[in-house]
């Protein structure tokens, strides 16, 4: 395994091995793994010849008032489990790397972003956008893998590549939670224990709104309701972001459940801002 903290070097190696015609596929990262990131290298690990990873906390796409600099880093630790799941390159650059001090071109895509965790991270997706597109540009993979716990952006990125012809095939993976049912988060390291007891009810709400589905109820502003309610009474140190049923890829906001329909759901818990997601079908 190698890593690599330069754009030039890590070309090197890509285009060597591009030459044997190997598949490659790419899962980006911000560090601080858990299983969840893990799941998705051991399935990309099974569908490509060569596995690259990128881990990079990547400042354009914090807000001025969020957690870039506390977001959690290990980087000993991250490449000693890269190793033991297979990743064959890693490339671990430093921000004036990907960011030199004449950047000026950032990519945006309309609409989609504008929905859920785009209200109140007005300039996150751009930041996601740009970056991902300079990791398709300097890794030039064949396959792409991202978790649906970040399921607006994997539709981002989806319409990203298919608008800008850019050639890479975009993979998704299941969330990975926990015994609980909380969605692996690197940002779950903020929680206290009593807060971290408390977030496994956002999961537990998700699936009471499931339940209620298969029930019959399929009105949206009733669902929203109840899980405003369970969340009040199960999570009192939470504080909802959003609680949005929206289409599972337009992500339009709808008001009855008559097909498949995503309920997203972004909370604070204590100084974490934690995501989640399920898919409800009548």
């Amino acid at each position: 395994m190698q890593v690599i903290t330069d754009i030039c070097s890590l070309r090197q190696a890509i285009n060597g091995l591009k030459k044997n015609g190997q598949v490659i596929s790419l899962v980006p990262t911000m560090g601080c793994f858990h299983e969840g990131h893990l799941a998705l290298m051991r399935y990309a690990r099974g569908i490509s010849d060569v596995l690259v990873i990128s881990i990079f906390v990547n400042p354009t796409q914090f807000g001025p008032n969020e957690d870039f600099k506390a977001y959690p880093r290990n980087l000993k630790r991250d490449i000693e489990l890269a190793s033991e799941v297979g990743v064959d390159l890693i490339f671990a650059p430093e921000p004036e790397e990907m960011y030199p001090i004449d950047f000026l071109t950032f990519v945006s895509v309309e609409k989609l972003t504008k929905y859920l965790c785009g209200k109140s991270r007005p300039t996150h997706f751009r930041g996601v956008c740009t970056v991902v597109l300079k990791l398709f540009n300097i890794c030039q993979p064949d396959i792409a893998v991202f978790g649906e716990k970040d399921w607006q952006q994997l539709v981002i990125i989806k319409q990203m590549v298919r608008d800008l012809n850019v050639p890479v095939q975009i993979k998704s993976y299941p969330i990975v939670r926990e015994s609980d049912g909380l969605a692996m988060s690197s940002r779950n390291v903020y929680l206290t224990p009593e807060e971290r007891k408390q977030a496994s009810g956002i999961y537990q709400g998700l699936c009471l709104a499931q339940k209620l589905v298969a029930r019959g109820v399929r009105e949206g502003l009733a669902l929203k309701n109840r899980l405003i309610d369970f969340y009040a009474r199960n999570i009192p140190l939470g504080k909802i972001d959003y609680l949005e049923l929206v289409h599972p890829y337009r992500l339009e906001p709808v008001t009855e459940v008559k097909d498949k329909t995503l309920l997203a759901v972004a909370m604070y818990v204590g100084q974490a801002r934690l995501i989640d997601n399920i898919l409800l079908e009548p």
